[in-house]
């Protein structure tokens, strides 16, 4: 039988969702969420509101959205909500002392990755670009260091080839709402073991920056798949062809070799080039400005042919 804690929630895009939705469905009680403030988006920089308060609304519940939470008034705020712990999910801010020893089961967060490996902002993106095959959700203690915390449990899961970063993104968002869960449980029934995490292991997972999404067509034609997976759909890997950029958003890595981004093939929906070990497929590019189309599309649109150079 699930025992009902009194819980404030703090998280702001997509991926906390499905965490916030788990925890209404089983039973807690959600004495308040808190999100990051509404942020000006799109081209006419109107005001967006964060997923997570899109969600809360929908469901009756009360919305806190701080600037910053070391605010005399929002501490007020958090201590009347009486939690008996704050689950975390990609809030945004950093969570200060006097926040973290407010409840009395403490703070937990739904960590995309298998810490210590992939600290920081950005793990599912990473954990693509280096190649590896299994990622998962670790449900730790929110400390004062970035992912630092001890660990209360871990759920591992296999990173298929067809997945990207939305894909893996959406996936292991649904595999953080189940842990938290059963976090939650664990904690309401008293029996949590903490673990602390190995820091030889530990390695980062910064911010992307707009550098990491630049490609290279020479080198390792898997390192470049790699890439494009781990930047696609957004913010999105590129090409700079003509000082314009043209986004890869799919390719495959080809066992024929050439000239680092000489064109060798353009075949069905694939635009093949070399990248000097090797060769890849474009197979879906978005040119700056315009639609997504197939690299094939591109060669026809920009009159390529074998033997031109790319970029």
């Amino acid at each position: 039988m699930l025992r009902s804690l009194r819980v404030i929630f703090m998280g702001s895009p997509a991926f906390a969702v499905p965490s916030l939705l788990r925890l209404i469905r089983d039973g807690h009680v959600l004495t308040l969420v808190v999100t990051q403030p509404d942020r000006p988006a799109g081209r006419g920089q109107a005001l967006r509101p964060p997923p997570i308060k899109q969600a809360a609304k929908q469901h009756g519940l009360c919305i806190l959205q701080p600037e910053k939470l070391n605010d005399p008034q929002v501490l007020a705020a958090l201590s009347t909500a009486r939690p008996d712990v704050i689950a975390v999910a990609a809030f945004g801010q950093f969570l200060p002392r006097a926040v973290r020893e407010l409840p009395p089961l403490g703070c937990v967060n739904v960590h995309a990755s298998l810490l210590p490996k992939y600290r920081g902002a950005a793990p599912i993106n990473w954990a693509l670009i280096q190649g590896e095959t299994e990622t998962g959700i670790t449900i730790m203690r929110v400390e004062e260091g970035m992912d630092t915390g001890a660990m209360l449990l871990q759920r591992a899961t296999p990173i298929a080839l067809k997945h990207d970063v939305g894909t893996l993104h959406d996936h292991l968002a649904d595999l953080g709402a189940s842990a938290l869960s059963d976090a939650l449980q664990v904690l309401a029934r008293g029996e949590a073991v903490w673990v602390p995490q190995n820091e030889a292991e530990a390695t980062q997972a910064p911010k992307i920056r707009d550098e990491d999404c630049r490609l290279d067509l020479a080198g390792d034609p898997l390192a470049f798949v790699n890439r494009v997976r781990g930047l696609s759909p957004v913010p999105g890997a590129y090409l700079l062809r003509g000082g314009h950029r043209v986004k890869v958003l799919r390719g495959e890595g080809r066992p024929n070799a050439g000239p680092p981004g000489v064109i060798l093939h353009i075949e069905g929906r694939a635009l093949v080039c070399g990248t000097g070990v090797g060769a890849v497929a474009l197979l879906e590019v978005q040119p700056e400005g315009k639609r997504r189309m197939t690299g094939a599309e591109f060669a026809r649109g920009q009159r390529l042919t074998v033997g031109d150079r790319l970029a």
